[in-house]
């Protein structure tokens, strides 16, 4: 471009200086020629002057397209050292400084750690570029779960090798112990997603496990049964929720943690109050704060008894059922989330009619209180006590709703409901992400006021128990975002009506994948 700017300048400075001598040169020393060759000089001067008009502008054109030049340059090398420094910090873990040139490599960790976040970031552009499992309508579905395998060995006798929710007595010529592994605490949910409806959103799932038994075959105590867990439709406006499922009853939704515990939340029949039960109930929120926001929940339940079916495909009434009325509900709850940390609190009443026949009815009722309060950084303290009667339905203990001072099937026996007390808290240790320490006790405590003489004591429980407790150590360590170990302590002590308590002891390693 400079070259071609110098090369016009001097062919602009020959032109100015030989011109005049060409002029003077053409001219003749005739008078009678004198007219036209002033003429013809002032044309060859209009010719010089255009020329050198001409080569003004393209000589401005020149200066504007290197002009322009230049800035494209300075353009083009700010994008290059942002795209340098883009890639200098993706070579470097995330909140690490910028390093000099002369900075030693990025360690072998750091470089894994890198991997698997790109890895982790493929892995959600996929999930939003695709669809996982192909629904019959429109609208969108999910498909996830755990598929988990459960190492256990037990001391002691227990009602259900899995996972334990009593210690039973040792029958002669026992073991004294096992050992086994199994997978049928494994879950999978489905989740649908609907259209808009009034201005709600619609979605609801389903849960199912491998729980419901075995069949009877030479192979089935490896070939568990499906089992459907639990189920939900939501329709969801801003404030209010209308919720119909068959869940945890809503005003108990706290549980324990423990990978091992699955099938059934943890500390089942010892103070946690958590049967899967048919619900329909409406929560509204109220914005207290900018932090802070309180839950009145209402509604009704199938009233659960805990009775056993008495047959194998047809359904008949429990005495719950028998009343013509569903059970009631509310709850009130209040949570506040701070700097990552929540903090919750809730109280819940409960009640419902039952009808054991011949004009024997009985009020059962339930009062409830929950927490999860952070202690400090890693610390946090969650539980339930409860106090109810004739609540054996809700599955926080291993005895029955009532007892009879006779045969249940007799006019003259009188029912007796259980009074029962109880709850359970953990603390929960999490020093890091990835990894957490919970420790849990819970209990379920009836009160015999009127039992009178053992013997005579007839229940629709086929072994009545009167306490019931467990505790349990468990670690839990994510080794990657879907990769989960853990290893769990747990200690079972169940009295029964004789006021004999027995022990059991059930220690297992659980590893699972979430998907």
């Amino acid at each position: 471009m400079l070259r071609v700017l110098r090369t016009t300048r001097l062919a602009v400075a020959v032109c100015l200086c030989f011109a005049p001598l060409a002029a003077a040169q053409s001219t003749s020393p005739a008078s009678d020629s004198a007219t036209a060759d002033l003429t013809q000089q002032g044309k060859s001067l209009e010719g010089v002057a255009a020329q050198i008009h001409e080569l003004r502008m393209a000589l401005d054109a020149m200066r504007e397209q290197l002009a322009a030049s230049h800035n494209e340059s300075e353009e083009l090398r700010q994008e290059l050292r942002t795209v340098r420094e883009q890639l200098e910090s993706l070579r470097r873990p995330s909140g690490q400084a910028a390093r000099p040139p002369a900075a030693e490599p990025p360690t072998r960790d750091q470089l894994d750690a890198l991997a698997e976040e790109q890895e982790l970031l493929r892995a959600k552009v996929e999930d939003q570029e695709q669809t996982k499992v192909e629904s019959g309508s429109k609208y969108h579905l999910r498909l996830s779960g755990l598929a988990l395998m459960n190492a256990v060995s037990t001391r002691g006798a227990v009602d259900n090798l899995d996972l334990p929710i009593m210690a039973e007595p040792r029958l002669p010529g026992e073991s004294g112990g096992t050992f086994f592994a199994g997978v049928r605490q494994s879950v999978l949910r489905l989740e649908g997603f609907g259209p808009t409806f009034a201005g709600a959103r619609t979605s609801g799932g389903l849960t199912f496990d491998f729980f419901g038994g075995f069949p009877e075959t030479r192979e089935g105590v490896s070939s568990p049964l499906v089992r459907l867990r639990t189920t939900t439709l939501t329709l969801d406006w801003k404030n209010t929720a209308i919720v119909a499922a068959q869940d945890v009853p809503f005003f108990s939704p706290r549980s324990p943690t423990s990978l091992a515990s699955t099938a059934h939340p943890a500390l089942s029949s010892a103070g946690n109050v958590w049967a899967w039960t048919p619900q329909l109930h409406i929560d509204h929120r109220i914005a207290l704060s900018n932090d802070s926001t309180m839950m009145v929940q209402g509604g009704i339940l199938d009233s659960f008894t805990e009775e056993l079916p008495t047959e194998e495909y047809n359904r008949t009434a429990t005495a719950g059922e028998r009343s013509r009325l569903p059970a009631q509900a509310i709850r009130v709850g209040w949570q506040r989330a701070r700097n990552e940390r929540v903090a919750a609190l809730g109280a819940g009443a409960y009640h419902s009619k039952q009808d054991w026949g011949f004009g024997r009815t009985v009020h059962a009722w339930a009062a409830t209180t929950d927490w999860d309060v952070p202690l400090g950084r890693w610390f946090a303290l969650s539980g339930e006590l409860y106090r109810g009667r004739a609540i054996g339905g809700l599955g926080a203990g291993a005895s029955a709703s009532v007892l009879f001072d006779g045969p249940a099937t007799e006019p003259a026996s009188s029912v007796q409901p259980v009074d029962s007390a109880g709850g359970w808290s953990q603390l929960k240790f999490k020093p890091a992400s990835q990894l957490e320490l919970n420790a849990a006790f819970g209990r379920d405590n009836p009160f015999r006021t009127l039992l009178g003489r053992p013997p005579a004591i007839d229940s629709v429980d086929e072994s009545p128990v009167n306490r019931n407790a467990s505790g349990f150590l468990n670690v839990i360590y994510q080794a990657r975002s879907n990769l989960l170990f853990s290893v769990e302590y747990r200690r079972l002590w169940t009295t029964g009506l004789d006021d004999a308590t027995r022990t059991a002891d059930h220690v297992s390693f659980s590893t699972g994948i979430a998907f």
